[in-house]
């Protein structure tokens, strides 16, 4: 209910905004997709010089350990100013650190203590739901997400689609699915009524369904499934955020029988979440739908409205285009 109430007052208050010029770009120069892919968003983004970082993380691995986690973030943040409040790492692997995704690693420090029993609550986050302010100035946490880069061309079309969200608000619909899977539908008790926004020129709609299928106008799609169906019969607009509730779609290269959450992207939405070890159904793992969509409305970046949605990140990893705002204007 607080969530519910927050995110209702978030509506009427200004967007925090998050700019270029508050974003770091760190490249695996031992990955020759990262640096072109590295490159290319600089330019498609104008990143400041200044913010952009350089690391060697040999033979792409899928999780570190947190020695090697440890060694790697001081020498990201050996690199940064006071002013980066975000930022994005160039590559689909590593994200994970033991337990923990490497972005919530990154952004909140490792909770190795939850690894002994993954399903317990984690550490929450003071960002959940976040009414203003910024990352790091005002809550001492430099947010952060990944950005895959097992193809150049679907990654490079990935950047262009959240530069285009940039130029103009869509005629979008926000679809919520409840599905028969009961166990993976625990946070559709937050699922927004289906409604009209003329203001916004968004129609949301929340369903009794498994899928939908044949849908050009998506901006929000979230469901509770280990497999989404049908999803390539569907069109994502720019900026478009997708998720499913499942244990293991955060484990983004593995082959665990459920769908990683780079389908999304594979499918074109711009940005995604998943968790990397099994949580078990708590909602407070998962992106809130209602706060979700109540941030992204205010003009929020797709990093920030992200965020703002999970209380308990630490086995979440954010995946995407981190600047993506459609409603920023």
């Amino acid at each position: 209910m607080l969530a519910l109430c927050g995110a209702a007052r978030a509506q009427n208050l200004p967007a925090a905004g998050l700019t270029a010029a508050q974003l770091a770009v760190v490249i695996n120069d031992d990955e020759p997709n990262s640096v072109e892919l590295g490159e290319y968003y600089q330019k498609a983004r104008n990143i400041p010089p200044a913010n952009m970082v350089h690391v060697r993380i040999p033979h792409r691995p899928h999780k570190l350990d947190a020695a090697q986690f440890e060694a790697l973030k001081a020498q990201i943040d050996a690199r940064l100013g006071p002013d980066i409040q975000a930022v994005l790492m160039v590559w689909t692997a590593p994200y994970a650190v033991e337990c923990n995704s490497i972005t919530s690693a990154y952004t909140l420090g490792l909770d190795s203590g939850l690894c002994a029993k993954s399903c317990a609550p984690s550490k929450p986050s003071s960002y959940f739901n976040a009414m203003a302010g910024k990352p790091y100035a005002d809550y001492q946490m430099r947010i952060s997400m990944l950005l895959p880069t097992d193809s150049v061309e679907a990654s490079k079309a990935l950047i262009d689609r959240g530069v285009l969200a940039g130029f103009a608000t869509p005629t979008a619909a926000a679809y919520f699915l409840r599905t028969s899977d009961t166990a993976r539908s625990s946070r559709a008790q937050f699922f927004p009524r289906s409604m009209s926004v003329p203001s916004k020129k968004l129609t949301i709609k929340t369903l009794q369904a498994d899928s939908i299928e044949q849908v050009d106008d998506i901006i929000v799609y979230e469901t509770g499934v280990s497999t989404v169906p049908k999803l390539f019969t569907l069109k994502f607009l720019p900026g478009a955020l997708a998720d499913h509730l499942t244990s293991y779609g955060g484990d983004l290269l593995a082959e665990s029988g459920q769908m990683s959450s780079l389908r999304w992207l594979d499918a074109g939405a711009t940005a995604s979440y998943g968790t990397v070890s099994e949580p078990c159904n708590h909602w407070q793992k998962f992106p809130n739908s209602t706060v979700l969509l109540a941030q992204y409305l205010r003009g929020n970046s797709a990093i920030e409205a992200y965020w703002k949605s999970v209380a308990w990140p630490a086995q979440g990893v954010f995946i995407g285009e981190p600047l993506a705002a459609p409603y920023r204007r």
